[in-house]
């Protein structure tokens, strides 16, 4: 994972390489900033929404499970859903911040090896990860990972800040 932002200035060899590039960008800086509160930054919520960041650490290795291995490559996947409860995300108290850290770590290793194996034009698998729907070809798949990562990074800025913790990238 890198903590260098991807800048559009700097050379890439591919269309694929950018997208790898910024979801591992956006996914180090969720590590990094979860990791640097304590227990109860990552625990509690700040929010009347009351997501707390490990949820939100859980919630994103889960969304990377269901829209590139469930979805695209066709895996099957026990509980694709396992990220929520009674509809909202969900840690247990024996889920452990390295656990869940870790966690990420991995699926970000596992979603690159499918994007790095496959062309951004190649179609997902059919099943039931697509309700019915046509199966979304792998750049859209990215293209609505990269926002979700964004959007939740920049919710993750606002709460650590709540948390008094460091501010900034």
């Amino acid at each position: 994972m890198s903590d260098t932002f991807p800048s559009p200035t700097i050379p890439t060899s591919s269309r694929s390489e950018v997208f790898v590039g910024y979801l591992d960008y956006f996914r180090a800086r969720i590590i990094d900033k979860v990791g640097q509160l304590g227990h109860d930054g990552q625990r509690i919520s700040r929010l009347p929404s009351g997501w707390t960041p490990l949820e939100m650490v859980k919630h994103l290795s889960f969304v990377e499970l269901r829209w590139l291995e469930w979805g695209f490559a066709g895996r099957n996947v026990t509980d694709p859903w396992g990220d929520q409860r009674d509809g909202r995300w969900y840690v247990s108290t024996d889920e452990t911040a390295d656990q869940l850290l870790s966690a990420l770590r991995a699926q970000g290793q596992r979603s690159r090896t499918i994007i790095e194996a496959n062309d951004l034009g190649t179609v997902g698998q059919p099943g039931p990860r697509w309700d019915g729907d046509d199966p979304a070809t792998l750049e859209r798949i990215l293209f609505h990972l990269l926002q979700e990562y964004a959007r939740h990074l920049g919710h993750l800025d606002v709460v650590v800040e709540l948390a008094d913790g460091p501010v900034g990238e």
